[in-house]
């Protein structure tokens, strides 16, 4: 085994340990594995990795500072940072130290593994390491799966001015995580300006987009600068890009091939300094291929697409919204601290929230205020939340959840839905895989094994569900 395939392993757990130099080693890596900072360190005066795979939080320091020293002193080694601990913060400033890549625990082995591999096949090709961004501003709630995958893409987008483009439903966070990437950004210093192009008249949206001069139209009694020029060396946020009319989308298409603009009625050529981020909940190639938006700027705008997960998808996530949003509008309202039960957590966990976070968050606002003792239970829940389920709730003992399911069943045959069949087995499988996945420590052959079913016809299974 040469050196290019020797691997080190920095964890205080042991049971990681072992199980990541198993894996590496059976991947074909020489792997050492070491449990804190001091060993590693002893180890470098006589040899060295060509790839390290290091924990975020460590005995007697951070991995972190391992990176960095890495970064100084071995720039030519890639570094992988995993963590238990993981928000948009920790994941931005892996990228801004230079780390290859950023990996949530509980982790998939064979991502590990493919990603070992990246790292090497880019060291040897002699490329650089994923670029170093500005990490700061508040946590953003995703230790789902999905949104540290969103986490990620922002630390990997932080040094450059690409325009991207956001969808995802309405109630996601689109507005949030633009922000995000403006904060994580060289332009972090400059304007961040947005706007709804949705909510503003189509008379007038141009004006707002561009300014106007003085004696334009009627109203216009002096000279307006418009978003453009408001965010000069910063970003802009078009917020619902799909609602732009087509007779804009021509002029916002010419400003971002030409870089330049005027004024409505002005002669002043103005340059156009700003990084686009666009967010839509619609389907844009649907509406290319009806004609409602234009397909050169449906390009222009979708650079890098950033799908953001609806809250049914990231219902983990759902507990810490809860607490971030009770004590927020206690402290708001100066009303006493709430806590939800694990009773009314489970009921809150198994609805399919068609409004997402913003939907979370105004029930949030309402419980805060209505709830009539300091813990929140299931009565407490508003009495139509529950309306539009498309999920039964399949935790707890085999008597609790028939019993579960016979309930829902009969409500969604008093309301007359159709398809309870397909609904109730996208549910179980949901469930069962989860708590598989969970029960295995993500290891698909054992969670293959708890369900009885082969490793490929689970793999499939994650797929087609997207879990």
């Amino acid at each position: 085994m040469t050196s290019a395939d020797k691997v080190w392993v920095v964890d205080d757990d042991p049971s990681i340990r072992f199980v990541l130099k198993k894996a590496l080693n059976a991947a074909g890596f020489a792997t050492e594995v070491f449990e804190n900072l001091e060993l590693i360190r002893n180890q470098l005066a006589n040899d060295k990795p060509a790839l390290l795979i290091s924990d975020l939080r460590l005995p007697d320091g951070e991995g972190f500072d391992l990176l960095e020293h890495f970064k100084s002193e071995h720039p030519d080694i890639p570094v992988i940072i995993i963590t238990a601990y993981s928000d948009l913060d920790q994941a931005v400033g892996a990228f801004q130290r230079g780390a290859f890549e950023y990996i949530s625990k509980p982790f998939d082995l064979e991502k590990v593994i493919a990603a070992a591999r990246l790292a090497l096949a880019d060291r040897n090709n002699k490329q650089q390491p994923v670029a170093e961004v500005v990490a700061d501003g508040d946590r953003i709630i995703g230790d789902a799966a999905a949104m540290q995958e969103v986490f990620r893409t922002i630390g990997r987008l932080s040094r450059t001015d690409i325009s991207v483009l956001l969808t995802g439903e309405t109630g996601t966070g689109k507005e949030l995580i633009a922000l995000a990437l403006h904060q994580h950004s060289p332009r972090a210093g400059k304007p961040y300006v947005a706007i709804n192009t949705a909510a503003i008249p189509v008379d007038l949206l141009e004006s707002e987009l561009f300014g106007h001069e003085r004696g334009a139209f009627t109203g216009a009694v002096e000279r307006r600068a418009g978003r453009f020029e408001q965010a000069r060396g910063g970003t802009l946020f078009l917020d619902e890009i799909g609602d732009m009319p087509l007779s804009l989308q021509t002029r916002l298409l010419r400003v971002l091939a030409e870089g330049d603009y005027y004024r409505v009625g002005g002669r002043d050529l103005l340059k156009a300094d700003v990084r686009i981020i666009a967010a839509t909940h619609q389907d844009m190639t649907a509406k290319v291929a009806d004609g409602s938006f234009r397909e050169d700027l449906y390009h222009r705008l979708n650079v890098i697409q950033i799908k953001l997960p609806p809250l049914r998808e990231r219902r983990e996530d759902i507990p810490a919204f809860c607490e971030l949003f009770l004590s927020r509008y206690a402290q708001e309202m100066r009303l006493e601290q709430k806590t939800i039960t694990p009773e009314a957590m489970q009921v809150l966990q198994s609805l399919p929230w068609p409004g997402n976070v913003r939907q979370l968050q105004n029930l949030c606002r309402q419980l805060c205020v209505m709830a009539p003792a300091e813990r929140i239970y299931p009565q407490d829940l508003p009495a139509d939340l529950s309306h539009g389920s498309s999920q039964p709730d399949l935790e707890g003992n085999s008597t609790e959840w028939t019993e579960s399911l016979r309930r829902w069943a009969e409500q969604e045959l008093l309301a007359e839905r159709t398809g309870l069949l397909k609904s109730a087995d996208i549910a179980m499988e949901t469930e069962l895989i989860r708590l598989a996945l969970k029960q295995s420590n993500q290891q698909r052959k054992e969670a293959a094994r708890l369900l009885g079913c082969s490793r490929n016809t689970l793999t499939r299974k994650i797929q087609e569900l997207n879990l």
